[in-house]
């Protein structure tokens, strides 16, 4: 039986002959570079048909609002009609409104939203924290907040009300009770969550409770309080929309009982509308912090991709 030779054993990869292999010049192989091109020109049209779709089913949505208001189908008194919103917009933007101008109006809102959204939040991290990673603590004060969180926040404004008066504090108290408990139990729940064997591995290392809080569990928490925090900015809004519906000098909510109190329904929906782009712009811009922050993370594996 002939031998085989040298050239013949050599394998496909490793001869040059394999498809796919590196150039001569070093470069990505062309197959990989039309694999990764092809995957980046996919998911960047899908982005596109995306938001293509969204801002096809809005426009649908508000022409079919619009026509079923010219048509009667809907009562434009009690239901309005988009051309209406926008013109109650505009007008609140070139004229301003009874309170102020919009800005001012929009800026006391955010004021307070976002107050009660930073004390809420640094209440419920640093109380979370604490509870999750000290069980006495847990044990003592784990069920008044259990009824506390039983409780309706919202019935609290009027209470909050009576106590801080028509000013921004009322506000601000009624947008912590809303934000601070969902913070707090992702805080608590995500101390509980942290692999024991890292909190072991970090004291056969050395270190200490304070350590290990603060090297260990927070930084392992951090997932889950970045998850709250989304949420928790909305609810703030609400706590200061709803107090300043209740009593207030100026603000958004007090933008939508006006309107309400004058049967002008194209006001309440025009600050509807405005509260809610507030909204989304704010949630652009912690979804962006939260890129910024969590690059290591994966992509999620529902994306689509």
């Amino acid at each position: 039986m002939p031998l085989e030779t040298a050239s013949d054993s050599v394998p496909e990869s490793v001869s040059g002959a394999a498809p796919g292999a590196a150039t001569a010049g070093g470069g990505k192989p062309p197959a990989v570079t039309t694999r990764t091109e092809a995957r980046e020109r996919a998911a960047r049209n899908r982005r596109l048909v995306v938001y293509g779709a969204r801002v096809a089913v809005l426009l649908a949505f508000l022409g079919l609002w619009e026509v079923c208001a010219r048509t009667d189908v809907i009562d434009p008194f009690n239901f309005s009609q988009p051309s209406r919103i926008w013109d109650q917009i505009w007008q609140w933007v070139t004229h301003g409104t009874a309170q102020g101008s919009l800005g001012e109006q929009i800026g006391y809102t955010l004021y307070e939203a976002l107050a009660g959204w930073v004390i809420g939040v640094i209440g419920g991290v640093l109380l979370g924290i604490a509870l999750g990673r000290i069980r006495f603590l847990a044990d003592v004060f784990g069920p008044y907040i259990k009824v506390l969180n039983a409780i309706p926040r919202i019935v609290l404004a009027p209470i909050f009300l009576i106590w801080f008066g028509l000013g921004p504090a009322s506000k601000v108290a009624s947008a912590v009770v809303l934000v601070f408990f969902p913070v707090f139990f992702n805080a608590f729940q995500g101390a509980r969550e942290v692999d024991r064997n890292l909190v072991a591995n970090a004291r056969i290392l050395g270190a200490d409770n304070r350590r290990v809080t603060l090297q260990v569990v927070i930084p392992a928490a951090t997932t889950w309080i970045f998850t709250s925090l989304h949420v928790s900015f909305g609810f703030a809004l609400i706590g200061a929309i709803v107090g300043e519906y209740i009593g207030a000098t100026k603000g958004l909510g007090l933008l939508v009982a006006a309107a309400q109190g004058t049967f002008n329904a194209a006001g309440v929906y025009a600050a509807m509308t405005i509260l809610a782009v507030v909204a989304l712009l704010t949630e652009g811009l912690l979804t962006f912090a939260e890129k910024k922050l969590f690059r290591w993370k994966p992509a999620d594996a529902g994306d689509g991709r």
